[in-house]
């Protein structure tokens, strides 16, 4: 079967990073965040699109300066129990800390939506970069680097563990045996590692597609380690073409480094496209999108979000960059890093480094439909990811995506033209997890 697109949709609500002023939209309920039907809609939206997947994004911690979704949204596995009752093919897949989560609750949470959906959950593994987010569960200070890595390790390999409790016959039912549940088919855990202790087994069976997919987002070195281990999905940076192409090449060989198969690991990287009846229309609108958002407030707010939530409102603006490359090792260190180098190297005042964040730069996915499905083509083909997680403003602006560009790829046979699986390992082209219990391989269209 030919290579196609996979595709994803990543709703923001009322507007997160660098959308600040979308809850200003007349389009836009102000209550969107919180409504569960507004999330039903949009992912009924993407499935009747063919989307693979709907993406949630989650944190823990939020102060006043946070982007409007941050401030007032529902929890992820909650709302996405809630969409799976109104769909039937996309994939649901929450974001969930392995920092702030236990293993146990979590594999069980997981778990329950994989079996609500029939099959479609997803975990998108992070280590939280939030450092406040630790005073919310009564710790002093954040984990560091090293250790929220390794915990992330090690947490998922618990959570696969559990999940493979129940071989997937174990539950017999047979009345006229009176034997519900095959007592060699159920399987303790007994996991006693650096950080967590687990007995198992867990209380509920494997789902139609095994185990719940997970999905990763590593930028740094250990990122992309982890991911290359235990990521079946991978939220990627995206950047220019050549950004992505490297992302993508040393992603797939750390992959194979780990004897798995590279085709195991599908990369997907973001897009917000604009879409417009003609290039110079979208050009426009990508331009007034801009202005709409740029608040200097909030962009040094967003800046201090890398730093672990640090006020940079008590520094002097134009003044040096100030030091604060300690703060970058507990929260987003390989983007504080960056910023902290590009500082340095050019001077910058903390004004400077501040417009910085939100400065303007062009989309590769804006045009007219023809031009977006092109760009798409060109990127797909020059091997820079597997799939695209796409964020529109509006309700009308994934309208346009949809009836737009979505026929043109799959005219170009880029894109299918109906599920071919009711689960979302199915609809990714990945295989069934074998359980690590069972004396027979379990094939992946059992």
């Amino acid at each position: 079967m030919s290579r196609t697109i996979h595709l994803a949709l990543h709703p923001y609500g009322v507007g997160g990073p660098g959308q600040h002023g979308l809850w200003k939209d007349p389009r836009v309920a102000k209550n969107s965040s919180i409504d569960i039907n507004h999330y039903i809609r949009q992912a009924q939206a993407a499935e009747h699109a063919l989307f693979d997947a709907l993406f949630v994004v989650d944190s823990q911690f939020i102060n006043a300066t946070y982007p409007a979704h941050y401030l007032n949204r529902l929890e992820p596995l909650t709302l996405l129990s809630a969409v799976a009752t109104h769909t039937r093919h996309i994939g649901l897949v929450g974001t969930a800390s392995s920092t702030y989560n236990s293993p146990f609750n979590l594999a069980r949470r997981f778990a329950s939506l994989d079996h609500i959906s029939g099959g479609r959950a997803g975990w998108n593994v992070v280590t939280s970069f939030d450092t406040g987010t630790s005073r919310n569960f009564g710790l002093d200070e954040h984990l560091d680097y090293a250790t929220r890595y390794g915990r992330a390790l090690e947490f998922v390999k618990v959570a696969r563990g559990l999940w493979d409790s129940y071989e997937d016959d174990a539950f017999p039912a047979d009345v006229e045996r009176d034997l519900f549940l095959d007592p060699d088919k159920l399987h303790a855990l007994d996991h006693a590692g650096d950080h967590f202790q687990v007995a198992g087994p867990l209380n509920i069976s494997r789902s139609p597609q095994g185990q719940p997919v997970i999905f990763q987002a590593g930028v740094s070195a250990e990122g992309r380690d982890l991911a290359a281990q235990v990521a079946e999905g991978i939220y990627a940076p995206g950047g220019s073409l050549e950004q992505a192409q490297e992302y993508y090449a040393d992603v797939k060989r750390r992959t194979a480094s780990y004897g798995r198969d590279p085709e195991h690991i599908k990369i997907f990287i973001h897009g917000g496209p604009v879409v417009a009846a003609t290039d110079e229309a979208a050009r426009r609108r990508e331009r007034e999108i801009f202005e709409e958002d740029n608040d200097f407030d909030r962009n040094l707010a967003l800046l201090g979000r890398s730093f672990g939530a640090y006020d940079f409102s008590t520094h002097d603006l134009d003044a040096p960059f100030p030091d604060v490359a300690h703060l970058a090792e507990k929260g987003g260190r390989t983007g504080a890093g960056k910023l902290i180098e590009r500082a340095r190297a050019e001077n910058l005042t903390l004004r400077q480094v501040a417009e910085s964040v939100n400065a303007f730069h062009r989309s590769p996915f804006v045009g007219a439909p023809e031009t977006v499905a092109d760009t798409i083509e060109q990127w797909f083909d020059a091997g820079t990811f597997d799939g695209i997680n796409l964020a529109f403003r509006t309700s009308e602006d994934l309208d346009l995506f949809v009836d737009g560009v979505v026929p043109l790829l799959q005219k170009r046979g880029l894109y299918r033209t109906e599920y071919t699986a009711d689960t979302l390992r199915g609809n990714l082209g990945l295989p069934v997890p074998a359980n690590r219990h069972a004396r027979e391989p379990r094939l992946a269209n059992d």
